[in-house]
């Protein structure tokens, strides 16, 4: 093997400086220290800034690395402006103060993570980040940081069940209770009273989204000598920022029964009609929630409205798989069971009405697992399901 020892090479011509050519491997013995005085390109290497970052905003540039000191203020740290696949930035935490103040990155027209929103935000004490430019399609991607949450959480489609809470029954001919509105997103299944199926929800990484259960009505106090109807049930509801309300209304209380009949009252399906020598009209339901309750002759107690038929065909529930499984639900009374957070109405002897439930269903890999109110939590296929009989959070 040759050996040229000199000093100094220089090119014979212009200012290109050709080692080898295309194939060959140039080796660098161990123990050879290479110093860079110039401008290096190419070789993927980041250069550590020696003055240390502590403004609220701070421009990076590609193959940089910089120490970043947040006692004072939260940072911004805006990416590098076009980069190429291939450039780095590491920045560091020197301070231990992310903790407190973090460090938000400005994509700069660039993706991160395949998105373009919204904003990483580093908030981890003592954390140092590694990211790289992979290329347009997916932009910016962490090779190493701190933290193992996904810096770039999206979006994600809720399907919901909301259900009120039933009407109660009225004593003595008196009228069954409706039942409670009745609204669904889930799958191809239709809501209350002949209604469509409803848009799922788009939930938020960070949104508190409030589950408000309601209770069922009480029925007619058991004595022949009362001649009041049923009460009401109680709205459900499932509320959070970014998504209209969705709101269930109580099922209407069945009619008394006693020495002359009331009228039933409306809800999400309309109480039944009921009287003693006397006709009763049966109440109304809600639009895309319930049906109607049966209004009735003398001495003949009206059964309340249910999610899935009128009073007057008995009241219906509807069935919905949305927790993996078949279950009716939202049944008028008369015929309606006594089953704790179905949102069925009371039966015609003065029975209560039922509590409501919210069912959410979610991707388990979207799921956060943050809840308070102690919903029942299963899974079916790839989706986490949320079953709220009182009423809670969950926090996307």
């Amino acid at each position: 093997m040759s050996k040229i020892e000199v000093d100094q090479v220089d090119p014979q011509s212009g200012t290109t400086l050709t080692l080898g050519t295309s194939g060959d491997t140039v080796n660098i013995p161990s123990g050879v220290t290479l110093a860079n005085n110039g401008t290096a390109t190419g070789f993927a290497s980041v250069a550590w800034q020696s003055s240390i970052v502590t403004g609220a905003t701070h421009t990076a540039s590609a193959n940089q690395g910089l120490w970043i000191d947040t006692t004072s203020n939260a940072c911004t740290l805006t990416l590098p402006s076009s980069p190429s696949a291939g450039d780095q930035l590491i920045f560091a935490d020197i301070a231990r103060q992310w903790g407190n103040n973090a460090v938000t990155l400005s994509l700069n027209g660039s993706k991160y993570q395949g998105f373009t929103s919204p904003d990483p935000v580093y908030d981890t004490e003592g954390e140092t980040v590694h990211i790289v430019y992979s290329g347009s399609t997916s932009g910016w991607i962490p090779i190493n940081d701190g933290a193992v949450v996904n810096e770039m959480p999206q979006p994600y489609s809720a399907s919901f069940l909301v259900i009120a809470g039933g009407g109660g029954g009225a004593y003595f001919y008196g009228g069954g209770g409706g039942a409670g509105g009745y609204r669904n997103s889930f799958g191809s299944e239709t809501s209350g009273g002949g209604g469509s199926t409803e848009s799922t929800l788009t939930f938020n990484i960070g949104t508190v989204y409030t589950v408000t259960v309601g209770g069922g009505g009480a029925g007619t106090p058991g004595t022949p000598s009362a001649n009041n109807n049923g009460t009401s049930g109680t709205n459900t509801s499932l509320s959070g920022s970014g998504i209209t309300t969705i709101t269930s209304i109580g099922g209407g209380g069945g009619a008394g029964g006693s020495s002359g009949g009331l009228a039933a009252l409306n809800g999400g399906s309309g109480g039944g009609g009921g009287g003693s020598g006397t006709s009763s009209a049966g109440g109304s339901g809600t639009a895309n929630q319930g049906f109607d309750g049966e209004t009735v002759g003398a001495n003949d107690p009206g059964n309340g409205g249910g999610a899935g038929g009128t009073g007057a065909s008995g009241g219906a529930g509807l069935a919905s798989s949305i927790t993996g499984s078949s279950v009716t639900r939202a049944k008028g009374g008369i015929g309606a069971s006594a089953t704790a957070n179905t949102g069925n109405g009371g039966n015609s002897d003065g029975g209560n009405g039922q509590s409501g439930v919210v069912i959410l269903r979610v991707p388990t890999a979207s799921y956060t697992g943050t809840v308070s109110g102690s919903p029942t939590v299963t899974t079916s296929g790839s989706d986490t399901i949320m079953t709220f009989t009182g009423s809670g959070t969950y926090t996307g």
